[in-house]
């Protein structure tokens, strides 16, 4: 094998890796913050808590990012714009399943998104299968009943439709807006589109103390990092890989639940973790595979850079 092609098959695994790992951490930040987060529902209310995190996002991303908005094209601006309308509402939606039906089962709801995805952007019938697993392990996880908050499950189904349209708007983006230019414009438009909320909680005089300090701190662990995150490891790996990983998310918030909110999954919820772990764990090998059999030379001859 010559030096080029070492260096091409390597790369490939390594960038499955980095992927892997940057959406690892992503996941932890996230479900992390959304718990710190739900402990601040009750001062707040949960579209207070939505308000202070795109505030926060937003006063951290514009300065780091510095987007050059009076450059944008069209085809620059719109994706955007939606993104950060799609951002305002997954929150939004989200922390009010969360309150309603615990962290856990929220962030399993919302986890249909990403699995759409990667059913949409399937090729072949062993990823079907890999995401209909996943399926099966958020159906274990939730196994509804007639008691079911049906409202919670609707706000976590809406959840679901915006985590699906952050993966494809991010995946534009991240071509058409060079580093975190895009989750900076995107917070910028949520937090004026949730600034009303923020200006009835201070003429209120209840953004204060501990609550609003969770409230910030929530901002930074689930909308700074995870953005930011995000954003470059859809660079790195396909909708499809990022689609299926996300189905991590449900073992974080349930672990997040129970350390800081005290929700302890029953076991069938544990159960539909660990299927949904193993899902994971086969689809990051088959795309480690994936790429090293794309990127081996044959016959001696490196493979073209086209």
């Amino acid at each position: 094998m010559t030096g080029t092609g070492r260096t091409a098959a390597a790369a490939a695994p390594r960038s499955v890796v980095t992927g892997a790992a940057m959406l690892t951490g992503s996941g932890l930040s996230n479900q992390l913050g959304a718990a710190l987060g739900a402990l601040a529902f009750g001062p707040l209310g949960t579209s207070g808590v939505v308000a202070i995190r795109q505030l926060v996002s937003a006063a951290i991303l514009l300065p780091v990012a510095r987007p050059r908005l009076r450059s944008f094209t069209w085809a620059q601006w719109w994706p955007a714009l939606l993104l950060g309308v799609v951002l305002a509402t997954m929150n939004l939606s989200l922390y009010g399943a969360v309150d309603r039906i615990g962290l856990g089962l929220a962030v399993t709801l919302e986890f249909l998104g990403p699995l759409a995805v990667a059913l949409c952007a399937s090729r072949t019938k062993a990823d079907l299968l890999l995401a209909a697993g996943a399926a099966v392990g958020v159906y274990v996880l939730l196994l509804p009943d007639a008691s079911s908050d049906i409202l919670g499950y609707a706000l976590g189904l809406l959840a679901a439709c915006c985590w699906a349209s952050y993966i494809l708007l991010n995946r534009m983006l991240g071509g058409r807006l060079s580093g975190l230019q895009a989750p900076a414009t995107a917070t910028l438009v949520s937090s004026l589109l949730t600034l009303p909320i923020t200006v009835q909680l201070i003429a209120e005089g209840r953004l204060l103390g501990w609550p609003l300090l969770l409230a910030a701190l929530s901002g930074v662990l689930c909308s700074v990092i995870p953005y930011s995150i995000d954003v470059i490891a859809l660079r790195w790996v396909t909708t499809r890989f990022f689609g299926v990983f996300m189905s991590i998310n449900p073992m974080f918030a349930a672990i997040a639940g129970v350390v800081v909110l005290g929700q302890v999954p029953a076991t069938h919820e544990w159960v539909g973790m660990a299927m949904i772990v193993a899902v994971n764990a086969v689809a990051v090998s088959r795309s480690l595979r994936g790429s090293r059999v794309a990127h081996e030379p044959r016959d001696g001859v490196a493979p073209s850079s086209a």
